[in-house]
């Protein structure tokens, strides 16, 4: 996949720790030169330096991609230096579960914003810096709990669910356009921002719910986001790619 992917200007958001960070490396790894998003400008630079350490390339930008301006300023920077904008992974999300009474408006507002608002930036910012004969591609992180129902989750379930509309609506509206769009719905991974959530007892039952009898891991997600970037998925357009261990397939 090293040849496949090697060349590669891709903008990764909420790059600074969990998934999105797993993902900037692998795809570093790869030879993809990457663009890191993150609202907390120290973790945003971890990401970045820690990719460069290990012969990678990054480049840093403190950015929330609720904030369109924001968002532009970043990828038009990376554009810039990129010469083009390939993949835009809308990974970052604020993760916040809670019973339903307990929804502040301040909270709805911002994870709708981030999750659904970002996403959506970052389909328009990749048509603004894509090579129209090239294409693109865009890669929605969706999850689980969009097609199950998971109690506490009420907001974090509704942003995942528009995410997998949105993801099919416009891999049909994009495909003319040289753009796939697809999404990656991990399951139970125990990243630092999940692990604050649950106790480990939690994690112990969830493990035991999942067919394949593990939680997930980052570089589980990481790698399908790296396979739905490459030529080998040149044919996939509108999946949601379950990376769960077959939870979602088992209800």
């Amino acid at each position: 996949m090293t040849r496949e992917l090697s060349g590669q200007a891709v903008l990764v958001t909420g790059a600074g720790r969990g998934l999105g960070r797993s993902v900037a490396e692998r795809l570093a790894s790869l030879g993809v030169a990457v663009g890191v998003i993150d609202i907390d400008s120290g973790a945003c630079r971890g990401t970045a330096e820690a990719i460069r350490r290990a012969g990678g390339t990054a480049l840093a930008y403190e950015a929330d991609v609720a904030d369109r301006a924001a968002f532009a300023d970043a990828a038009s920077r990376f554009a810039a230096e990129r010469g083009r904008i390939d993949a835009v992974v809308n990974n970052a999300m604020l993760l916040k579960y809670e019973p339903i009474e307990r929804v502040t408006e301040a909270v709805l507002d911002r994870m709708l914003a981030i999750g659904i608002k970002g996403s959506v930036w970052g389909a328009q910012l990749l048509l603004e810096h894509m090579d129209a004969e090239r294409g693109g591609a865009l890669i929605n992180m969706a999850s689980p709990v969009a097609e199950r129902g998971y109690p506490n989750t009420a907001v974090y379930s509704l942003v995942k669910g528009a995410l997998v509309t949105l993801t099919r609506t416009l891999a049909a509206e994009l495909g003319p356009r040289r753009v796939r769009v697809n999404a990656v719905a991990p399951g139970s991974v125990p990243t630092p921002g999940a692990v604050g959530l649950n106790d480990p007892a939690e994690y112990e039952r969830r493990a035991r719910t999942i067919p394949l009898r593990r939680l997930g891991r980052e570089e589980d997600n990481a790698e399908a986001v790296a396979f739905l970037l490459s030529p080998a998925a040149s044919f996939i357009n509108g999946e949601i790619l379950h990376v769960d261990g077959g939870i979602a397939a088992a209800g």
